[in-house]
């Protein structure tokens, strides 16, 4: 097989000037708590310095890349560039050329005659399985990093490029993570609560839905529904009421795991929300996901009968989920037809109150 070859090659004296940055900012950041000693994001900049270390060594970045390629092999959505080894060291990485566009170029995806909607349900449902299912999570999901290739008749791959920053999540975190999804889909609040001490963030658990789900703990309103006017007062409230401590003790008390996924997560909904994606395509794959990352730890190691029964489980667990999440779009979808025929209907009526008028003055 012929390949395109693409080098990436690192600026002479890149590191030394990362490590100066980062010293400075370690300084900053102890002058500016000595100041406000509410100001606590030592933890954040060691990530940062984590991270930043790892995207200078090319060599880790074939690997990632190579492990990524291994987890999505049986997908033919996903496409990782082939690493040359040969020509690839700590400074130079050289990988196979790939061509495509940015995921959310909406003109291209017209113009390709590709679904956008189709192009967010394959991204998420990507990073749903690198999140709850393989717990090896590409950091830097922006759209200059995924591209859309087209491959004819509405068909498309999805090119993921920039394998430097990527976090193994730990294994126990992923797990909880995957029953944290259960519970925010069912709105389980006892469960939300109790995960939240096990991630270490006490009181602030009671954000995870607002977080993740956009609706509050207590919420009357459906799944991916819009949340209404009182809520969203008494959240406002509620944010108000919070100081730079609680949220320094926040950030601070999360495991770095959660920062990942935070960060991730958000650039994930930035992008869906360019591509005019409805908030179920999200909620449908992370529910699915979260649930078959769930049951895999179970699978391992077991025998046939007990594979059988936990696929079973998964299954109604999943459709579960779905019709719970299935009802709440219909719901959307009804609402928005009934404020779409109260529209009509109100347009309809002032057309015939002017053609009535206008009668009425023709007669005088």
């Amino acid at each position: 097989m012929k390949y395109q070859l693409c080098k990436q090659v690192q600026y002479p004296g890149l590191e030394r000037r990362m490590k100066l940055d980062i010293m400075t900012m370690s300084l900053l950041s102890k002058y500016v708590s000595l100041i406000f000693p509410d100001y606590r994001f030592e933890k954040i900049l060691l990530e940062f310095e984590r991270t930043m270390s790892m995207e200078l060594d090319f060599t880790q970045e074939a690997k990632n890349s190579e492990r990524t390629a291994s987890c999505f092999r049986k997908n033919d959505v996903v496409k990782v560039p082939h690493v040359f080894w040969e020509l690839t060291t700590k400074e130079v990485l050289t990988m196979e050329f790939c061509t495509g566009h940015k995921v959310d170029d909406l003109d291209f995806l017209r113009k390709a005659d590709i679904s956008p909607t189709k192009v967010a349900k394959a991204l998420i449902e990507l990073f749903g399985e690198m999140i709850f299912i393989h717990g090896f999570v590409h950091g830097d999901p922006h759209p200059g990093n995924i591209l859309v290739s087209p491959r004819g008749q509405g068909r498309f791959s999805l090119v993921l490029l920039d394998h430097g920053i990527y976090k193994e999540l730990d294994p126990k975190f992923r797990l909880d993570y995957c029953k944290l999804w259960k519970a925010l889909i069912s709105l389980d609040v006892q469960k939300i609560l109790e995960l939240g001490e096990q991630f270490g963030v006490g009181k602030y658990a009671k954000y995870f839905p607002l977080i993740f789900t956009g609706r509050t703990i207590d919420s009357k309103s459906a799944l991916g529904t819009q949340i209404s006017g009182e809520e969203k007062t008494r959240i406002k409230q509620d944010l108000n009421s919070l100081g730079m401590d609680d949220i320094s003790s926040f950030m601070e008390s999360l495991p770095p795991d959660f920062l990942v996924i935070l960060r991730t997560d958000g650039l994930l909904r930035s992008i869906l929300g360019n591509l005019g994606a409805p908030r179920h395509v999200r909620l449908l794959a992370y529910a699915k996901c979260a649930i078959y990352g769930h049951e895999e730890q179970s699978r391992l190691g077991s025998g046939a009968i007990n594979r059988l029964m936990l696929q079973i489980k998964t299954s109604i667990s999943y459709l579960h989920l779905r019709i719970l999440i299935e009802l709440a779009r219909l719901l959307v979808q009804f609402n928005d037809y009934k404020h779409k025929a109260k529209d009509k209907l109100s347009w309809m009526l002032q057309k015939i109150s002017r053609e009535v008028l206008g009668w009425y003055k023709a007669l005088m």
